[in-house]
C-alpha cells in the first residue's frame, strides 16, 4: 500500500477550526479507509468531456485556438465540485495539484490549492464544514473528524488557482459511502476575469459562482481566466457548445472602453446564434475600492460602464431578447471594505457579488 496513506492526522484543534492539518494526534492507515477516485463518480463543473486532463475547463481542441494564457489558466479546476453521501464520522482526501505554487501573495493556499467541504443540513441548506490547507503538491490528510453520526450529503469543491491531477476521497472502512452523480440540469456558465476565477477567495466554495450554485440549486461552470477575460470570439465558440441555462458575461475588469464597444455585440450575437433562447447576463465592472478618491480608477469604471450600457441598448434596439444587466456599483459595498487589494473581492466581497447577481439570475432563469 502507498506509504502516504499511513501518514498521521491532527484530530483535535484543527478539526475544531475546520482546517485539515499535517500534525499527528490520531493516525489512520490504508487498511482503515475505503477510497474512491472522484473521476469514477463524475465531477460537476466540467463543461467538456474531451479534455486533455480530466480536470481541465476547456477541451483539448482549444489548445492553439484560444490564446496561450487562456489555455494555461483553463487547466485550473476552478468551480468544479463532487458530491457524495456518507454516514462516516471522518472524511479524508488524497489528491495532487499540478503546480507547486500553492498560494499567492494576496490569496491563501486554502483558496488557491485547497479542498472545501460542505454538508447538507436537515433543512436542505448547504453549510460549510472544513477546508484543507495544503502544504505540498501531493496531499493526504483528514478533511474532518468527529462528525455527528448520521447519513448526509456532502460536497467538495476543488482548487481554484491550481490544476488537479487526481482526487481521491475516503471514509473509514465499513461506513456507507455513495457517489451522487453530477446533476443533469443545465448549468449557469460564467465567463469572466480573475474575479470569476476566484481571486481572492479564502476557500474554493466562496467565489460568487459557487455561492450562486448553492443558492439557486444549479450546476455552474466557471470559465474565469485571470487577467484574460476579454470577450474573445475564440473563447465564445466553446461557450456556444455548452447547453447552458444562462450565460453570464463579466469581462469588463480586463477590458477598456474601446474593447467593450468593439467586442460586446459580436460575442452576444455569437452566443445568440448558437443558443437562441438562452438568457445572457451582461455585468459591469465592480468599483475599485479607491475610486472614491483616485480619479483614474473612477474614470476607468465610468468609461467601461458607459460603453457596456450603450452596447446593451443597441442590442435591445436590434431586437435581441433575453438580455439582462447587472450594474457595477451594486457588486461591492459603499464601505469599500470588501476587497483584498482594492480590486479582487474578499469573501465578504464575493457574498455581496452573489447578493447582486441572485435576483437577476432568478429572473432570467424563470422567464
Amino acid at each position: 500500500m502507498n506509504h502516504l496513506h499511513r501518514r498521521a492526522f491532527l484530530s483535535m484543534s484543527a478539526s475544531v477550526l475546520g482546517i485539515a492539518s499535517t500534525s499527528s494526534l490520531k493516525a489512520f492507515t490504508a487498511d482503515d479507509v475505503q477510497w474512491a477516485d472522484v473521476r469514477d463518480w463524475g465531477v460537476e463543473g466540467r463543461g467538456f468531456a474531451d479534455t486533455e486532463s480530466y480536470f481541465d475547463r476547456l477541451p483539448g481542441r482549444a489548445k492553439g485556438v484560444v490564446r496561450e494564457p487562456v489555455w494555461s489558466l483553463s487547466r485550473h479546476s476552478a468551480g468544479m465540485m463532487v458530491r457524495f453521501r456518507t454516514d462516516a464520522q471522518s472524511i479524508h482526501c488524497d489528491y495532487s495539484v499540478t503546480s507547486d505554487r500553492l498560494d499567492m501573495p494576496h490569496m491563501p493556499a486554502t483558496g488557491v490549492s485547497g479542498l472545501d467541504l460542505y454538508g447538507l443540513d436537515e433543512d436542505g441548506q448547504w453549510k460549510w464544514v472544513a477546508v484543507v490547507a495544503p502544504d505540498a503538491k501531493h496531499i493526504t490528510k483528514s478533511i474532518v473528524t468527529g462528525l455527528r453520526p448520521g447519513l448526509r450529503h456532502y460536497a467538495v469543491y476543488l482548487p481554484l488557482y491550481n490544476g488537479t491531477e487526481f482526487l481521491k476521497l475516503g471514509v473509514p472502512a465499513g461506513a456507507k459511502f455513495e457517489p451522487v452523480a453530477p446533476r443533469s440540469d443545465k448549468p449557469i456558465v460564467f465567463y469572466g476575469t480573475s474575479i470569476t476565477h476566484g481571486a481572492c477567495a479564502s476557500r474554493p466554495g466562496m467565489p460568487h459562482p459557487s455561492i450562486l450554485g448553492r443558492r439557486l440549486n444549479r450546476p455552474v461552470i466557471n470559465l474565469g481566466f485571470s487577467g484574460n477575460g476579454r470577450m474573445e470570439a475564440e473563447v465564445g465558440q466553446f461557450l456556444c457548445e455548452i447547453d447552458a441555462a444562462a450565460f453570464v458575461i463579466d469581462c469588463l475588469p480586463n477590458m477598456g472602453a474601446a474593447d467593450v464597444t468593439a467586442r460586446t455585440a459580436p460575442l452576444v450575437k455569437q452566443l445568440r446564434a448558437a443558443r437562441p433562447d438562452v438568457p445572457i447576463v451582461l455585468v459591469e465592472d465592480r468599483s475599485y475600492s479607491g475610486s472614491w478618491l483616485i480619479d483614474s480608477q473612477r474614470e476607468r469604471n465610468a468609461t467601461n460602464r458607459v460603453a457596456l450600457r450603450e452596447e446593451f441598448r443597441k442590442l435591445q434596439d436590434a431586437g435581441i431578447t433575453k438580455l439582462h444587466y447587472i450594474a457595477g456599483e451594486s457588486l461591492l459595498g459603499a464601505d469599500r471594505d470588501d476587497t483584498t487589494d482594492g480590486s479582487h473581492p474578499s469573501d465578504l466581497g464575493f457574498l455581496r457579488h452573489a447578493d447582486a447577481f441572485e435576483p437577476v439570475l432568478r429572473s432570467a432563469l424563470t422567464v
